[in-house]
């Protein structure tokens, strides 16, 4: 990551520096910053605006960590995790299939298959913290913290619930048209995610620590006792036809979310606290005050991710404004022209692993542009593209921020291969759908 952080601001520099030696102040019209000044500014503004972002996160992270902490003392991620051992244990033999690690994971990725990007963040952090407890080398990624950063960066989604809303409002025909795009993509660039994580590994001199076994084996006692171990209902497997019926009963959902995803968004969010407080309260849980008691990590972990955000989002913004940005644009359109990215679109492709909303602005021109309007073949896979790939750099820094990750190991490595794939994915469905 020092490499990469140091490389991003280098050629940010010596580009607008570049451009600085050229540029010929223009005469007349609106006064326009030398390349040096904007760069300058725009190092201003984005370090302003990763404050504001994390602050902005407090009352977000407040809200659903405190529901997490409903939903762990009802012993609901007890339960999730048992359904889902069979899988889980097979994705992250270094976590114990009763820590607590499991159910906040699942969360996470239910909370991000369902377009809740707000949800999905207090509950990555709080898996991350938990994985953190199981890590023997302090401030490294372990395996399981870049496999689950992959998953996070590239997660099926059924109801991209914000871009939808856009396209809507953008005057979108069909707004809800992405929704089998996206799932196309989605699934693609999971897959490779996880199999990116796992060969990736291979290469990382870095020891990790043994894979749980499972309870029963004399090894077993180890992780049970580990701090913060769910109870002992959580210690046992479900029978392994309640992990099909589960698993059946999701990929149902998937063509109920294409056909009626437009109705459903709007429910989700408050469907899920009513949902996670009614289970904490018919277990027995004092609600209020376990929700109180967990609201509170929320300020504590914004504070904490403010300098990670603020290194992340002045190092992509010195690389937009210093015209870095462009210069990679215009050769490379020529290229991916003849493989179905239109020129329009490779903006968004290259600018949504960097800046989320970068990315959003772009997408909000692009589809908006009397010439091109969302139901266009490029108005359809920029839309694919917000909605199918995450920003990557931003949630490695939230999430490995938040617990004091300095070497990322082949986390961005296998991120960035996801979002490749979540790219090539997002062209073959519109193409396929909406032609090229």
């Amino acid at each position: 990551m020092n490499v990469i952080f140091f490389a991003i601001v280098l050629v940010s520099f010596l580009v607008a520096a570049w451009r600085q030696v050229s540029w010929t102040p223009p005469t007349g019209g609106p006064e326009v910053e030398a390349p040096m000044q904007a760069l300058a500014t725009a190092m201003i503004e984005s370090a302003k605006g990763s404050v504001t972002l994390a602050l902005g996160l407090v009352g977000v992270m407040a809200l659903f960590l405190g529901l997490m902490k409903v939903a762990e003392a009802g012993g609901l991620l007890a339960i999730i995790a048992r359904v889902v051992r069979p899988l889980m244990v097979r994705l992250f033999p270094e976590v114990p299939a009763d820590h607590p690690a499991m159910g906040a994971m699942i969360l996470n990725m239910s909370a991000n298959a369902l377009g809740l990007g707000n949800a999905a963040t207090p509950f990555g952090i709080r898996a991350m913290q938990e994985l953190d407890g199981l890590n023997p080398h302090k401030g490294t990624a372990t395996n399981a913290m870049v496999l689950f950063l992959a998953i996070n960066t590239s997660s099926v989604t059924l109801l991209p619930t914000g871009v939808i809303a856009l396209r809507a409002a953008a005057g979108s025909g069909d707004p809800a048209g992405i929704l089998p795009t996206t799932l196309f993509a989605t699934i693609c660039s999971t897959t490779v995610a996880i199999i990116a994580a796992k060969m990736y590994q291979r290469f990382s001199a870095v020891p990790v620590a043994p894979a749980f076994e499972e309870p029963g084996a004399p090894e077993a006692s180890a992780p049970a006792a580990h701090a913060g171990a769910l109870p002992g209902e959580a210690s046992a497997a479900y029978p392994a036809w309640v992990s099909w019926l589960a698993l059946i009963v999701v990929v149902t959902l998937i063509p109920l979310a294409i056909l009626f995803g437009a109705a459903i968004s709007p429910w989700i969010i408050p469907g899920l606290m009513l949902l996670l407080l009614g289970f904490g309260f018919v277990r027995g849980v004092p609600v209020y005050e376990v929700f109180v008691e967990g609201a509170k990590d929320g300020f504590q972990v914004a504070l904490r991710i403010i300098p990670y955000l603020v290194a992340i989002l002045v190092a992509v913004g010195m690389f937009r404004a210093s015209g870095a940005m462009d210069l990679l644009i215009v050769p490379l359109g020529a290229v991916t022209e003849l493989v179905g990215l239109p020129a329009d679109a490779l903006p968004m492709a290259l600018l949504r692993p960097l800046s989320g909303s970068g990315a959003y602005g772009i997408l909000a021109s692009i589809i908006q542009d009397p010439a091109i309007g969302p139901d266009s073949y490029t108005g359809y896979l920029v839309s694919t593209f917000q909605g199918s790939t995450e920003t990557t750099f931003y949630v490695l820094a939230v999430y490995f921020g938040a617990v004091g990750i300095r070497r990322v190991r082949h986390g961005l490595a296998a991120a960035l291969t996801a979002d490749l794939a979540g790219i090539v994915g997002a062209v073959i469905a519109v193409s396929y759908l909406y032609g090229g």
